[in-house]
């Protein structure tokens, strides 16, 4: 497997690259974001490795121009910043996970095996969902409510998905963290919480019918109001 390795400390560099490469990785550095870019547009890799802060190019601009030519290429983010808000707009630049400074290098590991994975796992093609006046098509991308297009980022998107695929289900916090953020956070993150607070603004907001309905104490359901 073929890794780019974006990083600017050295040190951390010289330590990921000897890691992974004994581990059987092929793994190619760039010490600036812009060199970053350069390489993942020129180079089919199976995973990329971002640091956030880097000079020349953020990470996090890295990240989304990759993604304009890559829906596809699995992305952690490496980062000292480690506040909500931080993983937050990380995972809104694209990236499929976020890992936060100082870490341990299994967790690495098991991240990357986990996000490969992922890629190489080929799902059926999966039929539109249905709730009320509330449609999801997982093949096109696309949610509409009462006929309305409805813009939804790529995580505020997979969470949408999974309620619905568990509708009139109660769905916990750490469940939703382990199937839509692939295990990225603690239990103890607001995130799930902020992100349905994105999505109530987007789906419920202005209609009589409210969808996403909380249980205090146990987690979220999607259903229609009794």
């Amino acid at each position: 497997m073929r890794i780019l390795l974006v990083e600017d400390e050295p040190s951390v560099a010289a330590f990921l690259h000897q890691g992974l490469s004994e581990q059987g990785y092929t793994v190619d550095l760039a010490a600036d974001g812009l060199l970053g870019l350069t390489r993942a547009q020129a180079t089919r890799y199976d995973c990329l490795i971002l640091d956030q802060l880097l000079p020349g190019l953020g990470g996090l601009e890295v990240c989304r121009q990759v993604r304009a030519h890559d829906a596809g290429v699995p992305i952690l983010i490496l980062t000292a910043l480690g506040e909500t808000d931080d993983k937050i707009r990380g995972l809104d630049a694209g990236a499929d996970d976020y890992l936060v400074k100082p870490f341990a290098f299994e967790e690495l590991l098991a991240r990357l095996r986990a996000l490969v994975r992922r890629r190489t796992e080929a799902p059926a093609p999966a039929a539109p969902l249905h709730l009320a006046d509330l449609t999801l098509d997982p093949a096109a991308k696309r949610v509409t409510r009462a006929g309305q297009a409805v813009q939804l980022t790529a995580r505020e998107f997979a969470l949408l998905e999974y309620l619905l695929r568990h509708q009139n289900r109660v769905v916990g916090r750490a469940d939703l963290l382990e199937h839509v953020w692939d295990l990225s956070f603690d239990t103890g993150s607001n995130v799930v919480d902020v992100y349905i607070n994105f999505l109530r603004k987007k789906i419920d907001k202005g209609f009589d019918t409210k969808l996403i309905h909380t249980l205090v104490g146990m987690g979220y359901m999607m259903k229609t109001e009794d």
